[in-house]
């Protein structure tokens, strides 16, 4: 993540360790998954957590749900009676989502919608204060398109991997659909005069966006 594992560990020692339950799911995540890599983790989890809790969202879209790591951290931010709508593709990881939602007492809170998240966006009658993408890195900028109007005044937009493991800074990688879509994500909210943004260098990239 750092480049440098001292720094990293030094990081870590020095922020708020993961409990008991990010813990569990981390390890199960590893043990069970393909690709585990691909989970929030714990120091970008505590960041969406402090985010979400700063913010006090009523309502939450999340773009990837994957094994729930993020959507718990998020969820834990929602003002009482708030709700996370959370989507995911793969079918087979939902009941392992589900089960640590409820253990982490968000089981109500959580709407777990599974398959194409192009689909499932467009039949959401909901607007949101907050908005975490994390999804098929090619669709980037076409959910961008879906869930600005459904963005509240002042909500915000936080995506994942916006460096792409730094392919977005060579053009020669711009063939590859992923690293397209990102970029061009990129450039659209960032050139987009009714949206505030900035990248921070935090894992593999995460944009902020607030929505003027």
């Amino acid at each position: 993540m750092f480049g440098d594992p001292k720094l990293e560990a030094y990081i870590n020692e020095h922020s708020t360790q993961e409990d008991e339950l990010l813990q569990e799911l981390n390890r199960q995540t590893h043990l069970k998954m393909l690709n585990p890599r691909m989970i929030s983790g714990h120091l970008q989890g505590r960041f969406l957590e402090m985010l979400s809790r700063m913010i006090k969202p009523a309502r939450i879209l999340e773009i990837g749900t994957y094994t729930g790591y993020s959507a718990i951290c998020l969820g834990r931010g929602l003002v009482p009676g708030g709700v996370l709508h959370t989507i995911e593709i793969n079918d087979e990881i939902k009941d392992f989502a589900r089960d640590f939602f409820r253990r982490a007492g968000l089981g109500k809170s959580i709407i777990q919608h599974t398959g194409n998240a192009i689909d499932i966006i467009g039949r959401l009658n909901d607007s949101f204060d907050l908005v975490f993408i994390d999804g098929d890195k090619a669709e980037y900028p076409d959910y961008l398109t879906m869930v600005r109007p459904k963005l509240n005044a002042g909500g915000f937009l936080i995506a994942d991997n916006v460096l792409w493991n730094n392919k977005v800074v060579n053009k020669a990688n711009l063939s590859d659909p992923s690293t397209a879509g990102i970029d061009s994500f990129n450039k659209k909210i960032s050139t987009d005069r009714a949206m505030e943004t900035v990248i921070l260098p935090v894992r593999d990239g995460l944009l902020m966006a607030r929505k003027l």
